[in-house]
């Protein structure tokens, strides 16, 4: 009787970043005032103000959580991290995004980060991208709040996904000049009181219960993280390096897409 053995092929050898050149990448967290970039094998390369130079002065290109500029953004992008891609393969982008409005967001990111010849471009809802950089239980309901400049979202995940989320045109860019910032915790309060009463299920009650999840510039700002706990009556936790926590996040999930059998050629 003859046997016939079958042998398996040799498992593919996946070289860590940043010598896997086929698998570059970049975690991109595109926000109205400042615009931050993480590179696989060198780590975070950018945190700039979110501006472009047309030729006729300074041009806020994303304003309020919306891409106004499209063009602009592409040029800012090629401007900023052109000169950083290898010149061989081409990087996977992983892109946090605003959870509402998010698709008119990631259409015209998606436009714009192709100055950037991407192999893929994924996104993440920011406060995901924020639960994921604080290490944050999944499995628990989860309320995130993320201060901007200019922009708030208070945000409730379940599972990791998103389940209900506000926002308001309002940020830390905005306060000062008599403007206190009591507006700021104010909205956040308002967001969140919505949500418990349209809320049918026990998610956000048991959200509050856990604590919220404080991300953005306005986790930096005693007058915000104090006053906050006392309007909602409910523990408030600031993630650490709140202000870089969405961009963290995002490379999480790229160095994850990196180990990923699609990606290694492992079966």
């Amino acid at each position: 009787m003859t046997v016939i053995r079958h042998s398996r092929p040799a498992p593919v050898r996946h070289r860590h970043w940043p010598l896997c050149r086929r698998c570059s990448g970049i975690a991109l967290d595109l926000g109205s005032a400042r615009t931050r970039a993480w590179i696989a094998g060198r780590g975070m390369v950018l945190d700039v103000p979110t501006v472009t130079f047309p030729g006729t002065g300074a041009v806020h290109p994303i304003q309020r959580g919306t891409i106004v500029d499209t063009p602009g953004t592409a040029r800012m992008l090629d401007r900023l991290l052109g000169h950083r891609m290898p010149r061989i393969g081409r990087p996977l982008v992983v892109l946090t995004a605003p959870v509402l409005d998010g698709l008119a967001f990631r259409t015209a990111a998606r436009t714009a980060v192709e100055v950037l010849r991407p192999r893929a471009v994924l996104t993440v809802p920011g406060a995901r991208a924020v639960a994921l950089a604080a290490g944050a239980d999944h499995i628990r309901p989860l309320l995130v709040v993320d201060i901007g400049a200019h922009l708030t979202e208070v945000v409730l995940l379940a599972d990791g996904a998103v389940t209900d989320a506000r926002r308001t045109a309002l940020g830390t860019g905005d306060l000062g000049d008599g403007t206190p910032p009591e507006l700021v915790t104010e909205a956040v309060t308002g967001m969140v009181t919505a949500m418990l009463r349209q809320d049918r299920t026990a998610l956000t009650r048991t959200a509050l219960r856990r604590g919220i999840l404080l991300a953005g510039g306005g986790a930096l700002r005693p007058d915000i993280t104090r006053d906050l706990p006392d309007r909602l009556g409910c523990p408030v936790q600031p993630v650490p390096s709140p202000h870089t926590a969405a961009v963290r996040g995002a490379a999480g999930l790229l160095a994850a897409a990196h180990h990923h059998p699609s990606v290694t050629g492992a079966v």
